[in-house]
């Protein structure tokens, strides 16, 4: 698991940091909100803790731009202010949780094991998402190609391919960890073996070619795959 860790406190992104390490967690820190939304916009990230308050830009500005990306990445937003009125204005903008400092790190690590607990569940469930020639939708797990309204032309996918299908278009052009791609799809407790996973990148890159669509999904040899737009 790779979490980005959004705080101006510099102490605090050490100390969880070196507690994040402990439980075999990997995290970058950023101190601002200009720095945090490149390191968001070039990476891709299990998890993202989003202080509210930060330097050069604030945590509820830069959680809007977030979530206009289409970036869904779960995000718990920290902040020292605990009133009704902070967590509505947190939650209606697209944070996925609430935490309030000082916080323990147990129940931190807590909500975070709930957060990213979603094996086999599709984030975008009521929107099409739609990449190059390919357009799909979550909501009935249906693959096809742009402007064909040939038979041939759509393809119902299972939930697993749609998962992975799914997290490949919200991150296209990106190269994902086959670690990523693996607590993404069965879950950071799921057991999975191996070659389950170029199992499931077959299947898709055989619809792929079903369709005659352009768009390929390239290995990444030692790290993982891509989604791209062929010739």
């Amino acid at each position: 698991m790779r979490i980005l860790i959004i705080e101006d406190d510099e102490q605090l992104c050490e100390t969880l940091k070196l507690q994040f390490e402990h439980h075999g967690i990997e995290s970058d820190c950023v101190h601002s909100g200009l720095d945090a939304l490149y390191y968001v916009m070039q990476s891709v990230y299990d998890l993202i803790i989003l202080d509210r308050m930060l330097p050069g830009m604030d945590g509820i500005a830069l959680l809007k731009i977030i979530r206009e990306n289409n970036i869904h990445t779960p995000i718990i937003l920290a902040t020292a202010v605990d009133s009704v009125e902070e967590r509505i204005a947190g939650l209606d903008n697209g944070a996925d949780d609430y935490l309030v400092k000082p916080y323990d790190i147990g129940e931190l690590l807590a909500r975070i094991r709930a957060l990213c607990r979603r094996p086999d569940t599709l984030e975008a469930s009521g929107t099409l998402l739609s990449y190059e020639d390919l357009e799909f939708s979550p909501a009935n797990l249906e693959l096809s190609r742009k402007g064909i309204s040939s038979p041939d032309a759509k393809l119902r996918l299972s939930r697993r391919e749609a998962v992975l299908l799914e997290y490949f278009l919200l991150h296209p052009n990106q190269t994902l960890a086959r670690q990523l791609i693996y607590t993404r799809v069965w879950g950071p407790d799921g057991e999975v073996e191996d070659g389950n996973l170029d199992t499931y990148i077959y299947y898709l890159r055989k619809h792929l070619r079903t369709l005659k669509s352009r768009v390929r999904i390239q290995t990444i040899h030692g790290i993982g795959y891509r989604l791209e737009a062929g010739e």
